[in-house]
């Protein structure tokens, strides 16, 4: 059986939760605690040297970037729909792929593991960052459904969870109605599953 080594508090392994639920992969969770340095544990670090979930492993094939996993489970399990061999329909999704692993989770990630985890850091940087992030997310979808596409792609599901999770970071969506949309449309998706803090019953 497939194995996802998790944090439930993780943005980045919710990614990959969604995308297994959505494609009804049942799978093994293997919890590596961070705040308890599970990943410094000998066994995990053979698996991921870098010390980070999520990582998938997939009858001995093993992907540690959650990026990389999405779009290896939407090509291999997955229709087309996810992940098309389009050139530039690939590209536009990729552009947000990199979206969530910079602006998003450099401004809307870290400034919530500032605040719940007590972090010691400035939060003005990580702030700034989220705010420019959320006005490019904004600029999209007032005038589009969804982030890539014309439909739900794993653009979607790369950059969800720690934008949904801005409240824990003491970060305000008042200013962003289509956002707050976008929400909803993700969250209607059959079998979306919950996340710890997401104020949504999944």
């Amino acid at each position: 059986m497939m194995k996802l080594y998790d944090f439930e508090h993780s943005g980045n392994c919710h990614k990959i939760r969604m995308m297994l639920a959505f494609l009804n992969i049942e799978y093994e969770r293997v919890d590596i605690n961070l705040l308890k340095k599970d990943q410094l544990n000998p066994d995990f670090v053979e698996i991921n040297p870098l010390h980070k979930v999520p990582v998938l492993d997939d009858d001995g094939v093993i992907l540690r970037d959650s990026a990389a996993i999405l779009i290896y489970l939407s090509r291999k399990y997955g229709k087309a729909d996810w992940y098309p061999d389009n050139p530039l329909a690939m590209a536009e999704i990729q552009q947000w792929l990199s979206f969530s692993v910079n602006e998003v989770f450099n401004g809307l990630a870290i400034s919530r593991a500032i605040i719940i985890f007590k972090r010691d850091m400035d939060l003005e940087g990580p702030r700034k960052i989220a705010k420019d992030a959320l006005d490019v997310m904004e600029h999209r979808l007032k005038d589009h459904d969804w982030l890539a596409l014309d439909r739900f792609t794993i653009a979607d599901l790369a950059c969800y969870p720690y934008t949904a999770l801005i409240h824990e970071g003491e970060l305000s969506l008042d200013a962003y109605p289509a956002i707050r949309a976008w929400f909803k449309r993700v969250e209607a998706m059959p079998n979306c599953p919950p996340m710890r803090g997401l104020p949504f019953p999944g």
